[in-house]
C-alpha cells in the first residue's frame, strides 16, 4: 500500500488545475518515448497531484499520435496511483445534452492505429478488462460531482473511435443501436494501459454537442461548441478540487483489484522473459517481475 497520488489527464480545454500549490512543470522520462508534455506537479489541499495535458499545452497532438504508453508509464514513474481522465465527447443520446458529465463505466474500442499494450514478444501478460474503470474511484467522482453541484450521470458506454475525422451518419446511428452513450477519440488504449500499470482509472466524459445523428446537429455553430467546451473545463477544474478529499482519505489498496491487476497476469515463464523488456517495464510491472 502506498499513499495516494492523484493523476489528472486533461483533455480538450483542460490545460491547468486551479488552486495548486508548490507548482512545478517538469519532464518525466519514459523508455517508451516522449510524453505529450511536461507534467505539472503540485499539491491541492494537501493531496499530491500530477497533471498531464493529454494533447500538450496548446493542443498540439492529434488523438492517433498520442504516445499513450509513454504517458501512462511516466505517470507511474511519477508516483501516481489513481488517474482521473477528463475528455470532451459527443453525445449519442437525447437525454445527454451538451454540458452533461458522464462518469463512464464501459468502453467499446474501435481504434486501430495505436499500440495497446506494454507487453509484447518476450513478456506476455493478459489483464481483465471486463470492468475497464475503477468502480471505487468512479463512486468518489460521483460524490464529488454532487458536492460541487455538477450535473453528472454515473454509468455509460464510451465508443472510442480512431479519428481525427468525426463519424459518418451511418456510423453514428450504428453506435446508437449498440447502446453507446458518448463518443470520443482518447480513452483507449489509455484505460487498458492504466490497468496494465496497476493504476486506478476513472473517466469523466464531458459532452460538448450531439454527434451527427441528431437532427439539429448541423445547426450547431463552432462558437456554441467552444462555449460549452470552456464551461465544461471550468466545471472539470471544480470537480478535481471536489474529488481530492475522497482520494486523500482512501484507506489501503483498491478493493476492486486495480493495484494488483498483474498478480496472475504474466504468462511467460521466468527463464524466457526478455531481459531488456523486463528492464523497460520496471515501473509498470516491477512489482511482479522482481519477486
Amino acid at each position: 500500500m502506498t499513499k495516494p497520488v492523484l493523476g489528472i489527464i486533461g483533455g480538450s480545454g483542460v490545460y491547468d488545475i486551479d488552486g495548486l500549490t508548490n507548482k512545478q512543470w517538469r519532464r518525466v522520462d519514459s523508455p517508451f518515448g516522449e510524453t505529450s508534455d511536461e507534467f505539472l506537479f503540485g499539491e491541492l489541499d494537501g493531496q499530491k497531484l500530477v497533471f498531464l495535458p493529454r494533447h500538450g499545452r496548446g493542443h498540439r497532438i492529434p488523438p492517433s499520435e498520442l504516445n499513450f504508453r509513454a504517458n501512462i508509464d511516466a505517470l507511474k514513474r511519477a508516483g501516481v496511483t489513481e488517474i482521473l481522465s477528463v475528455s470532451a465527447v459527443g453525445s449519442l443520446k437525447e437525454e445527454l445534452p451538451p454540458g452533461t458529465f458522464v462518469i463512464v463505466d464501459q468502453f467499446i474500442d474501435r481504434t486501430f492505429a495505436r499500440t495497446k499494450s506494454f507487453f509484447e514478444t518476450g513478456l506476455v501478460a493478459h489483464v481483465s478488462m471486463a470492468h475497464p474503470v475503477c468502480g471505487r474511484l468512479g463512486d468518489m467522482v460521483e460524490k464529488a460531482a454532487q458536492a460541487a453541484g455538477i450535473k453528472a450521470v454515473h454509468g455509460g458506454t464510451y465508443l472510442v473511435m480512431e479519428g481525427p475525422q468525426f463519424s459518418t451518419m451511418a456510423e453514428s446511428n450504428l453506435y446508437r443501436q449498440w447502446g453507446c452513450d458518448v463518443i470520443g477519440m482518447t480513452n483507449m488504449p489509455e484505460a487498458k494501459l492504466a490497468r496494465e500499470a496497476e493504476m486506478c482509472y476513472a473517466s469523466v466524459a464531458m459532452v460538448t454537442d450531439y454527434d451527427c445523428w441528431h437532427p439539429d446537429h448541423d445547426a450547431v455553430t463552432v462558437e456554441q461548441v467552444v462555449k460549452v467546451l470552456l464551461e465544461n473545463a471550468d466545471r472539470a477544474r471544480a470537480l478535481v478540487k471536489a474529488v481530492v478529499p475522497h482520494v486523500h482519505d482512501r484507506d489501503g489498496n483498491c478493493v476492486k483489484g486495480c493495484h494488483t491487476a498483474l498478480e496472475h497476469a504474466v504468462i511467460t515463464h521466468k527463464d524466457k522473459i526478455a531481459p531488456g523488456l523486463a528492464a523497460k517495464l520496471d515501473a509498470v510491472a516491477g512489482r511482479v517481475l522482481t519477486r
